[in-house]
Formats: C-alpha cells, structure tokens, sequence
C-alpha cells in the first residue's frame, strides 16, 4: 500500500470523500457518463484513499491507524548491567548506541508509535543526543546531564526534559540504586503533550519497496566501540538479535536493519563524577557505513549536512534505499571502533 510521510491535514475526510465519489461513479450501473461526478473528482482521484495512509517516519512502515498526535521522544537508557534490565525496548520505533565515558555505552530511544507505561532505565544526556533528536523536532528525555551539556543542548534548541529541569516526573525502582534506578511512565508523559497540531517528524532515514540489496552474507557480526565494549548481533527469522543486550527476557529491541556507521570523537570538554574524560561523538560531516539487513552486508557511506540534517547513505555512488522497519544505529568511534562479520 502507498505510503506517505508528509505531515498531517485538515483535508483528510474530504480527500477520502472524494475517492469514494469517485469509485461510486465509476462503478455504478447507470447507463448515462458519470463525466460531471468524474471531472469533479479528479483534483482528489489521483490521491485516492490508499495514498492517505502515513507512514512512519522512524520505519518507514504504513501507519494504518493513523500517527499519534503528539511528537517524539527520545529516551537516554542505561546499556549496562548495572541498570539491567531495560524497559521499554521493544516498543521503541529506533534505537542508537552511542559511546559514552570509561569506554562503556549508552542507549537512545526513540518511541513515536507507542508510548510504553515503564521506560528505563532512564540516564544522563550527552551533547552527541543533539545531532540525534534535532532532525525530528522532537523531545530529548533524560534523567539529567552535566552543566555544560545542558547548556549547549538549550542552546541548539532542543525541547530538553529531565529531573533537573523539572519538566519530567521519575519514579524510582526500589531493586536498584542510583543514579540506576530511574523509571518514565511514557504514556502518561505523552499525555501532556497530545495535540491535533502537532506535527510530524520528517522520514528520519530513506525507506522505500525496493531497498538496496547487500552484496556480501552477513548472518552474526560484532559491533566494537572500545577494547571493552562490544555488541554482538545475530540474524534469524528475518530479524536481529542482541546476543549480550540488557532488555527485559523477551522484550528486546529486534530490528530488520542495523546501521554501523563509523564517526569521529571529540572531547565533549567536562569529565564524570569519577573523573574520566566524556566523549562527544560527531554526528556531521561523513564517514564509513556497513548497512547489515535480510543477512547480508553492504558497504556504503554516510553523511549529515549538519545537527538538523537528515541522515544520508550512499553506496556505489547511488542513495542507499532501506527496507521499511525498525532499525539499530551504531555509533562507532572511527580507529578504536568497528564491526566484524561473520557469513553462513
């Protein structure tokens, strides 16, 4: 069915009315032209009633009843078993992993499609989440962030919320402890900011009917952010699977498409509570991409005009189509980070 990501508006119900017209007219038994009912339909006919169904901008799947009237949200979740198990995971649209300090890694989560009762468990931002969150016009969730990340954040006019703001309700897991024990009822968060205005989030990555096909079998592979920190992936059932993830037994995250894309580090300029130096990944300019989807490999390259800017891929010199579903990002650092395959 065709699909549109094109924002919502206020001549959806004529727009159909139209198209039902146009079918009446076309097939009735009457034996006289229906040439006036048709020419007057016809503005309308070419956006018939299928054309109407919106697309996901984070999946690029048909969204049959419709998309949410409020925006999307982007939740920093602890990756570590410190605050395992995760929450949420399954019902988020799009997941990235990013670095963070000490060699270890964060997750952030977009949810649009559904807004999970328990989400978490929720942690700190980093100034890389505003080249994530800015393309959407969206939220960015956190638990909290360093004076100077927050700052830069508010000044790239991103719509922050946290504990610290005040502009965010926690609750606290009482099996864990902090700062690894923050919780988010999503859905009752999301309330708060339901409107039939709000508008909707630009396609986040190119999807289309006929993706851009792998050239090498890609059926396990290794995602590697530093000497410690690895994430090892394996493909069955049209799916991939986090072989050493953090997700709730059977609630994890299962995407069609992982994206390892390899970027440059700066020091984001402050240290944690433990003294070691925060990286700042640089999602701008371009650099190295493995698009791993249906179990194969494909190398491309990626690139991003700016914070605002949507992501691009690019291989053999032409746009990289993705197939429509949920899809896993890996940030890895460029010469400390990469990925490993392995085929079957």
């Amino acid at each position: 069915m065709p699909v549109s990501t094109h924002p919502r508006t206020a001549v959806r119900a004529t727009l159909v009315a139209a198209a039902l017209v146009l079918v009446t007219a076309c097939s009735g038994g009457d034996d006289k032209p229906a040439a006036k009912a048709t020419t007057e339909a016809t503005p309308d006919a070419s956006r018939d009633a299928a054309t109407l169904v919106r697309a996901n901008p984070f999946t690029g799947l048909a969204a049959e009843k419709g998309l949410p009237d409020h925006p999307s949200f982007l939740v920093k979740i602890e990756n570590t078993d410190a605050g395992a198990p995760q929450y949420g995971l399954s019902q988020a649209d799009l997941v990235v992993e990013e670095l963070v300090e000490g060699g270890l890694t964060r997750l952030a989560a977009f949810f649009y499609s559904q807004t999970p009762s328990k989400v978490g468990h929720v942690r700190s931002t980093r100034t890389t989440d505003i080249a994530l969150v800015k393309p959407t016009g969206g939220q960015l969730i956190a638990s909290g962030g360093a004076g100077v990340a927050v700052r830069r954040i508010k000044a790239a006019g991103v719509d922050f919320h946290s504990e610290d703001t005040g502009n965010l309700t926690l609750t606290h897991d009482p099996n864990k402890r902090a700062p690894y024990d923050r919780l988010l009822d999503l859905e009752a968060h999301a309330a708060k900011y339901t409107s039939a205005k709000a508008a909707v989030p630009p396609p986040y990555l190119s999807f289309g009917p006929t993706p851009t096909p792998g050239t090498r079998k890609a059926t396990a592979f290794s995602v590697r952010f530093s000497a410690g920190s690895a994430t090892r992936w394996q493909f069955g059932s049209g799916h991939y699977r986090r072989l050493n993830g953090h997700a709730q037994k059977g609630k994890d995250f299962t995407p069609d498409t992982v994206l390892v894309l390899h970027t440059r580090q700066a020091d984001a300029g402050y240290r944690d509570p433990a003294g070691n130096p925060v990286p700042e990944t640089v999602f701008t300019g371009t650099g190295k991409a493995t698009v791993l989807s249906g179990g194969t490999s494909l190398d491309a390259r990626w690139s991003k005009k700016n914070a605002s800017a949507p992501l691009r891929l690019v291989a053999g010199g032409k746009p990289v189509t993705l197939k429509p579903g949920k899809v896993f990002i890996e940030l890895v650092p460029q010469g400390a980070g990469g990925v490993s395959v392995t085929a079957r």
